[in-house]
């Protein structure tokens, strides 16, 4: 026989209340988290506008009934679309992720934390409008941004050292309680309330890895964290109802999520909540590219270059040796056919392929028009990796997280170029002067794609002056991008 279970209802697991209590508590921020997640917001919001351009976001897009209009509902930037939060949530979530072209965080698990803007924003426009509507006062921007840091830290932190891939589970995870969190404050939910809110974020059906590996990849990856985001929303629409939670939902015998989703391994933390993962957060600036590619393709940009300088061309090329890291190896090494744009932007050796032939790598070139060029699987067909375990030493190091790759070129005649080495790309912290000023440019020459001139300076004032878009009322904001 064995032992009956107490039947007490047990305290809350301790991460629960960790989440709870940093939402509630450190509210403001400044300095480099603030800034930093300013230039997040612009270039989050740019990636989605990018997106608008490919039918195959497009057609996600839009209430779930045709013709649906929400009074006072949150508007979708770029669209002419007002819907209830929990829709809207997933409509900028899915444009800001489709391309595979915002933020980036890599530790044992890595992920996009801007993905949690399409709760933040859903749910701080809904309110605002709701409340101005009503008399009251409505949320600022300031509000928006604060709650980005936050979901970027519960996020970040949870993935430092907990891998969810390793155990076959997707990194949207994250983003559905870390929205869950940030979204439960924005509504005002309570301690115990946010505390339920994050149980039933856990306690949820997780989504799998299966369409980011071959031979299964394909488009929902570029939706899934339009999904987690939209998810987060309506649990925390749920808790507020006074709906219960689950204190055990992780640390729960046989049925918690250690024991069925995590090999019975309770999470580690590796620091307190605080801002760390928004202060050290990797942008996407100038490729869209899967992150532990980004090196990679500069370095191909170098060879490019360098054949051109030399008179030679991709044809004299024998052998690409690309020394790298473990994540990158079980991510993105892949050989075989590529069916779908969205196999391509995962495979390193496309990625490399592409820059090398053309001198470029835009979302387009993931398009079946560019693919279709023989080329480009010629070369991906002589591409190698290895890995390098100071590479990957280095990846997880707190104090560096780089990213490195390192292209080897061998011609056909036995000549080499000498390797080149990049280990931290534009959008690290350790670049971040670097790659301000071209974080700025992407997001104009975004704004280009949808809105008029007038519309894109009005835009660009709000946006680029720290004080005067924290001040900003947020469905003004968002008006910004929704009127013609």
């Amino acid at each position: 026989m064995t032992a009956a279970i107490s039947n007490v209802r047990p305290a809350p697991d301790q991460i629960l209340a960790d989440i709870a209590d940093y939402v509630l508590g450190q509210r403001q921020f400044q300095g480099l988290a603030f800034e930093t997640a300013r230039l997040c917001l612009i270039d989050t919001l740019g990636c989605g506008l990018e997106a608008l351009e490919y039918p195959a976001c497009t057609k996600l897009l839009g209430p779930v009934v045709p013709g649906t209009v929400v009074p006072n509902g949150a508007k979708v930037p770029g669209t002419p679309y007002q819907l209830d939060p929990v829709q809207a949530a997933f409509n900028i979530g899915a444009m800001i992720r489709w391309l595979d072209f915002n933020d980036t965080w890599l530790a044992a698990e890595w992920g996009h934390p801007s993905d949690n803007l399409g709760g933040i924003l859903a749910v701080a426009d809904w309110i605002s409008r709701t409340a101005v509507a009503t008399g009251k006062p409505p949320l600022v921007m300031r509000d928006v941004l604060n709650a980005m840091i936050q979901a970027h830290e519960i996020q970040g932190i949870i993935a430092l050292e907990n891998s969810f891939n390793k155990v076959g589970l997707d990194h949207v995870v994250l983003v559905k309680v870390a929205t869950t969190a940030v979204v439960g404050r924005l509504l005002g939910l309570s301690r115990d309330e946010i505390i339920n809110a994050v149980s039933l974020a856990w306690v949820d059906g997780q989504s799998l890895r299966t369409y980011r590996h071959a031979p299964n990849t394909g488009s929902r990856k570029s939706w899934a964290a339009g999904d987690a985001t939209s998810r987060g929303v309506r649990l925390a629409l749920i808790a507020r109802t006074g709906e219960m939670g689950y204190p055990s939902v992780l640390s729960a015998k046989t049925w918690g999520f250690y024991d069925v989703l995590f090999k019975g391994q309770p999470f580690k933390l590796q620091r307190p909540f605080s801002s760390y993962v928004m202060e050290n957060v990797l942008f996407k600036i100038s490729y869209p590219a899967e992150f532990h590619a980004q090196t990679a393709v500069e370095a191909a940009m170098q060879v490019h270059a360098q054949l051109e300088a030399m008179g030679r061309t991709a044809a004299d090329i024998a052998s690409i040796s690309i020394r790298t890291h473990e994540a990158c190896i079980r991510i993105i090494d892949k050989k075989g056919p590529l069916s779908n744009p969205a196999d391509r932007d995962h495979c390193i050796q496309y990625m490399v392929a592409v820059p090398l032939l053309f001198g470029r790598l835009t979302a387009a070139d993931y398009e079946d028009a560019v693919a279709a060029d023989p080329r480009i699987d010629a070369l991906r067909g002589i591409i190698t990796c290895v890995e390098d375990p100071q590479f990957t030493k280095d990846y997880h190091d707190p104090d560096k997280r780089s990213i490195a790759n390192a292209l080897t070129v061998t011609f056909k005649d036995g000549s080499r170029l000498p390797e080149i080495v990049v280990e931290y790309p534009i959008g690290h912290r350790r670049r971040r002067e670097d790659g301000i000023p071209l974080l700025e440019a992407k997001f104009r020459t975004n704004l280009a794609r949808r809105f008029a001139p007038r519309q894109q300076e009005r835009i660009v004032r709000a946006s680029l002056n720290a004080a005067t878009l924290a001040a900003m009322p947020v469905h003004e904001y968002v008006d910004l991008y929704c009127q013609a």
